[in-house]
């Protein structure tokens, strides 16, 4: 039996801000109980529903200091087993009491040192010794330096792999040295320009690629880009002086979950038998929900999003009076930065009966969405794998998007032609191009019905379920454990 052990700041269901609580939530109920015994821990947070917490299992608790800042701090240790997966929950109430897991760097980055340590030191006393501790986002990459440091005079912790997993290379957990120091305890050693030095700061995610024995992140083009200085941020040279020990493996969704047949959220249930007439009733019935002009033959374009810079809105910006013309709708979901939160608001406003700002995170709103759209618009400026271009193909809604990370390599653009691929893109990080795109779809909705039916036909079909993403990672895992 191998075992696996899952770290991480999010998971779902328990809570959730991202794709990251998706992954660590899906990908270790794949496994085969037989050969693997893959587990979680994450931090036991206040704000974690109560119907769950008030069924977690208390195990034990000891005192733990981390550096001179944290000389003694309680450690407390629960348990939860949900789908055949045991979930361990680390609890400190001065560290997880809270309404929103991020917030204030100085103090999250204090929080996640202590959680890093914690992981390991709790090994012993939960009577589990993993074979491999998989760690995601810089939330985590402290736990392999104190493994192959701290830790490593203890012969329980010897041969234990690590693999660190990128999710999004913008978030390091970077703070000055000093304090660094006083939180971890670390030696002086360790902050220099090979380890965990970073601009005369220190930086957490650095440490889990300096000391990992692996890393992933989460599309093939991503963990390309990621070498090179324009999407490097930083860190471009140690991802390329370490591409021998890394690989992209492609994020899967939950199909039970994601579901057109069965989905109980959206208003009429269809699959690929039956899209072509079923379909356009769920848009009708968010055409009225919304308040926008009922009329099925319109061309609905979704946005799933956090509303930040990466996402390339301001493309959508410079384009929004063209792209809502008299035949298109487009429905925002999301939250993010107030301005284009106001810029979204400012459109609705203008064009009521074209286009719906929802500016919120409804789940519910989020399903009948993607059964209701005839398009999914994605012109991010980088994306390191993406879930709602998956989604989309599932419920057989076309993704038009930006040709970066896991977009491009999970979007093989439409060709008139030869009548192959499932979606649209673009190239360039260009308002025009994304107009022209975006146009071209509307010409092949609109005058060449029969292609586009064929088109989502070709998207329904695709796997991209845990399945195939599960292999590539039992692979690796084998790989790492000498099997």
């Amino acid at each position: 039996m191998k075992k696996i052990l899952f770290a991480t700041s999010e998971c779902v269901p328990f809570i959730k801000t991202g794709g990251l609580a998706d992954v660590c939530g899906a990908l270790p109920k794949e496994f085969s109980k037989e050969d693997w015994d893959v587990r979680v821990v994450m931090p036991l947070y206040s704000c974690i529903p109560e119907h769950f917490r008030n069924n977690f299992e208390y195990i034990t608790n000891f005192y733990m200091g981390t550096g001179s800042y944290i000389p003694k701090k309680y450690v407390g240790i629960f348990r939860y087993v949900l789908d055949g997966i045991t979930y361990y929950f680390i609890d400190n109430q001065e560290y997880f009491n809270c309404f929103q897991i991020y917030g204030n760097i100085r103090y999250d980055i204090e929080k996640f040192c202590f959680f890093d340590k914690a992981v390991l030191s709790i090994l012993k006393a939960i009577d589990f010794r993993p074979d491999l501790i998989h760690c995601h986002d810089w939330e985590t990459g402290f736990i392999p330096v104190y493994l192959k440091n701290e830790f490593s005079a203890d012969s329980f912790y010897w041969n234990i792999k690590t693999v660190i997993t990128i999710h999004n290379l913008q978030f390091q957990g970077v703070w000055d040295i000093q304090t660094m120091q006083g939180l971890t305890g670390f030696g002086k050693n360790l902050f220099t320009p090979d380890k965990l030095e970073f601009k005369k700061d220190a930086n957490m995610l650095k440490g889990g690629l300096v000391y990992a024995d692996y890393i992933t992140t989460v599309s093939d083009s991503y963990a390309n880009e990621i070498q090179t200085s324009e999407y490097g941020e930083g860190l471009e040279g140690l991802l390329s002086a370490r591409h021998y020990d890394m690989q992209g493996i492609v994020n899967g969704i939950d199909y039970n979950i994601y579901n057109p047949a069965t989905d109980p959220k959206i208003y009429v249930t269809y699959d690929a038998e039956s899209f072509r007439q079923k379909k356009a009733l769920n848009k009708v019935k968010l055409q009225q929900e919304l308040g926008l002009a009922v009329d099925k033959k319109k061309y609905m374009i979704g946005l799933i999003s956090r509303l930040t810079d990466q996402k390339g809105l301001d493309l959508i910006n410079y384009m929004m009076d063209y792209i809502a013309d008299d035949y298109t709708q487009f429905v925002i979901i999301g939250t993010g930065d107030i301005r284009y939160e106001n810029m979204f608001r400012h459109y609705a406003w203008k064009y009521p009966d074209r286009i719906s700002a929802n500016i919120c995170y409804s789940d519910d709103l989020a399903h009948k969405l993607y059964a209701s759209a005839d398009a999914f618009l994605m012109p991010s400026r980088f994306e390191p794998c993406g879930l709602t271009q998956l989604i989309s193909y599932r419920y057989g809604t076309v993704p038009i998007v930006r040709e970066t990370g896991g977009l491009k390599d999970t979007v093989l653009p439409f060709n008139e032609y030869e009548n192959i691929g499932e979606g649209f893109s673009f190239r360039n990080y260009n308002a025009d191009e994304m107009l022209a795109t975006i146009n071209y779809s509307k010409h092949i909705f609109f005058d060449r019905k029969r292609q586009w039916n064929q088109m989502v036909d070709r998207g329904m079909t695709m796997d991209y379920s845990w399945r195939a993403s599960k292999e590539k990672y039992q692979n690796l895992y084998n790989y790492l454990l000498g099997y």
